[in-house]
């Protein structure tokens, strides 16, 4: 990944910051006012009307990231990259500003990995690009059969897509978008995208100095840890790995959800130990990136949640203009963006979250009263977030959950330099 330091392009000025975030103050305060004296009352759903969805997900299934040092290894063949013909839809790539798509420096990485068979690591497969078809069509039968929100096909002033640069993402987004808009559209698809020194829709470990020292050394230490590091040693002994240190239970999980999705044989030990990889997986990223550490937390998805929310509170604003807004908000993430999501927001089920999962914010306005609702979606499954009285929550209170853990840009800048301010400060 290319470090750095954010570029001010990215931002707003300091003026505009400051203006914004007593916007959202006041925005806030008008919200807590608006809550009824007892906070519980029956709501009357079939007078909710919806105002706005937001869906981050993890893209589709892929070849693995990395080989194992096995003697026999799985045959990744070019065969599993056809495209499916109701996928195709056209699209272009931008980077935030409107301008040229940024280099991939991860793409070029994965490049130089070629695993038996032909395929590069990290390559989306057909069955990926099925699943992100399947997920938009499970969109539009809720959000444009079921209800008359979005319109049949897609519409740019309606929908706002950005997804990591990587193309495995950009192409599971084209896949969801075909199955949520049936190949139909009124106006060209843009997906914006980022230059990966300052990409926050997912933990940006070589950007934020402190993330990095504060996680550093933490996934080798895991492998130490009691339970983990007996369990490791099994599976690694019943590989014929045991003399590898570059295995751990990530890299192990990696290449048995990626065979197991396309029905790949794996080697014995991995199908016999497949539950106890996942779960010791989900054991050394939660060792990694604790549920305590509240700082750690805020630098791995602060910023993002503070787009999350501003979305919000810029939805629920009747002096703002509607072409400031959009009705949908793609953003195309991964697995170790979810993950930390979901222990902010109190429903992580300690599961590795699979390809083409999606965590689905929707926000209504009760059409009497003028309350502002959110329901949370994990899997199309209603969710309770933490500090919510009800699935159906009110949405101070949501957002109460959310500014514990989000980051304006300023503060997350001032968060991830601290620690190496103090350090160099401490060398004088």
């Amino acid at each position: 990944m290319i470090t750095g330091v954010f570029g001010m392009r990215v931002w707003a000025p300091v003026g505009a910051l400051t203006s914004l975030a007593y916007f959202f103050h006041r925005q806030r305060i008008a919200l807590a006012e608006r809550r009824p004296a007892d906070g519980q009352r029956p709501i009357d759903r079939s007078l909710l009307e919806l105002k706005m969805v937001q869906v981050v997900f993890r893209h589709g299934a892929r070849s693995p990231l990395k080989a194992l040092p096995l003697e026999e290894q799985v045959e990744w063949s070019p065969q599993l990259l056809e495209v499916p013909p109701q996928t195709q839809f056209d699209y272009t790539v931008t980077n935030l500003a409107g301008g040229p798509k940024p280099h991939s420096s991860y793409d070029a990485h994965y490049h130089k990995t070629t695993l038996k068979g032909g395929m590069f690591a990290g390559q989306l497969t057909k069955v990926g690009m099925e699943q992100m078809f399947a997920l938009g069509e499970r969109m539009r039968k809720k959000y444009v059969d079921a209800i008359p929100f979005l319109s049949s096909s897609f519409k740019p002033q309606e929908v706002f897509v950005r997804s990591t640069n990587m193309y495995r993402n950009l192409e599971s987004t084209r896949c969801l978008l075909a199955g949520l808009f049936q190949r139909d559209k009124e106006g060209s698809i843009i997906i914006h995208t980022d230059e990966a020194s300052s990409e926050v829709l997912y933990p940006n470990y070589q950007n934020c100095w402190g993330l990095r020292q504060r996680t550093r050394g933490r996934r080798e230490a895991a492998a130490l840890q009691p339970g983990i590091s007996e369990d490791l040693k099994k599976v690694k002994e019943g590989m014929g790995t045991d003399s590898s240190d570059e295995v751990d239970f990530l890299i192990l999980l990696d290449n048995v959800a990626a065979e197991q999705v396309h029905n790949l044989p794996s080697c014995p030990m991995l199908k016999r130990f497949a539950q106890v990889i996942e779960q010791r997986a989900v054991d050394t990223a939660l060792y990694i990136l604790q549920q305590e550490d509240r700082e750690g937390l805020q630098m791995a998805v602060g910023p993002f949640l503070h787009i999350l929310e501003n979305n919000l509170l810029r939805a629920i604003e009747p002096a703002l203009p509607t072409s400031k807004t959009r009705k949908l908000y793609l953003y195309a993430a991964h697995d170790v963006t979810l993950m930390p999501l979901l222990m902010v927001l109190g429903t992580f089920d300690h599961k590795w979250p699979p390809f083409a999962a999606d965590l689905t914010i929707e926000l209504y306005q009760h059409q009497e009263s003028k309350e502002w609702f959110v329901q949370l979606y994990y899997h199309g499954e209603e969710q309770l977030p933490r500090g919510c009285p009800d699935k159906l929550c009110p949405l101070d209170k949501f957002l109460n959950t959310l500014s514990l853990y989000s980051l304006s840009p300023e503060k997350y800048r001032v968060l991830c330099s601290r620690a190496q301010e103090l350090e160099l400060g401490n060398e004088k």
